[in-house]
């Protein structure tokens, strides 16, 4: 399978280099990054939003090495809190964050994470919106969730990832459907081993469905990330027998794929969010995304050959 091997790639700082000078690379990027600026990006907001959409807000960029470069990615942050308060849109506009970028994996990265994430999710609760923490690998999970925890003390209405693939998620989302928590379930975008993740498509699908009623039947907010119809449609069959409203959940989408289906889903009265990642440090989010699924792959080799 190629999934494995992207991912990995993903890490290489040689594999960047090549990616980024490649002269069909930016084409395929676009289709997947809302643009490099807060500037860029709020024309994004205001169309999708005006089709009847919302969005999540993602400032790209994890592999900081410094405590310098996480207090730059907490004030990237602050200045789009900045630009959404012009906008009014309240939680029709959130943010996506990953802890990873405010330090987590840094010396004392725990705490220096926590400091400089609260600040960002209390400027998105003084502007009537929040923050969904992104999960990222097995690692780094147990330390997500604490922060997680922490924050809902003050801020109830933070949000957070699980993975369907990691055999750990089925007791996580146990704990987490719970009244007042908002859950986004994926099905997991990171390399990880057989020890600790289901490596075969069916059964993490499997996983999904079972995770995804435990969320149902619970009293959060479940916040459905997938592209996949037929889980979209489980999905919508799970609501219904739970006797959920159309506003007691979510599905959310990834900027650049399946547009159509976003405004399907709009039109039928469901909440349907868009993930829109912006920034300059794109390339560990991209390659997530040409592992994800082989269209995408398949996009980006017709891309470089032919501006080759």
């Amino acid at each position: 399978m190629l999934a494995p091997v992207i991912l990995a790639a993903s890490r290489s700082d040689k594999m960047r280099r090549f990616i980024s000078a490649a002269p069909g690379t930016k084409q395929v990027v676009d289709r997947f990054i809302a643009g490099e600026t807060v500037e860029q990006v709020v024309p994004i907001i205001k169309d999708a939003t005006g089709k009847g959409l919302e969005v999540t807000l993602d400032v790209v960029g994890e592999d900081i090495t410094t405590p310098e470069q996480a207090t730059a990615a907490r004030d990237a942050y602050l200045e789009l809190i900045d630009r959404l308060k012009d906008l009014g849109l309240g939680t029709r506009a959130e943010m996506s964050i990953k802890l990873s970028m405010f330090g987590q994996a840094l010396e004392g990265g725990h705490e220096m994470a926590l400091a400089n994430v609260r600040p960002v999710v209390e400027a998105a609760a003084a502007i009537g919106t929040t923050v969904t923490l992104d999960a990222e690998d097995h690692t780094t999970l147990d330390s997500m969730f604490a922060i997680h925890e922490e924050l809902r003390k003050d801020f109830p209405q933070t949000g957070c990832v699980i993975q369907a693939y990691l055999f750990r998620t089925e007791d996580d989302a146990r704990r987490l459907a719970a009244a007042g928590s908002r859950v986004r379930i994926v099905k997991g975008a990171y390399k990880e081993p057989a020890s600790v993740a289901y490596q075969d498509k069916a059964e993490i699908d499997k996983a999904y469905v079972r995770i995804l009623k435990t969320l149902m039947e619970g009293e959060g907010y479940p916040m459905i990330g997938s592209h996949d119809p037929r889980l979209i449609a489980i999905a919508q069959e799970l609501a219904r027998k739970a006797g959920r409203k159309l506003d007691e959940y979510e599905f959310q989408m990834l900027y650049g794929i399946r547009s159509d289906e976003h405004i399907r889903l709009a039109a039928e009265g469901h909440r349907m969010r868009v993930y829109t990642a912006y920034g300059t440090d794109w390339y560990g989010y991209f390659m997530r995304r040409l592992a994800e699924k082989p269209a995408n792959l398949l996009f980006f080799a017709r891309s470089i050959l032919t501006k080759g």
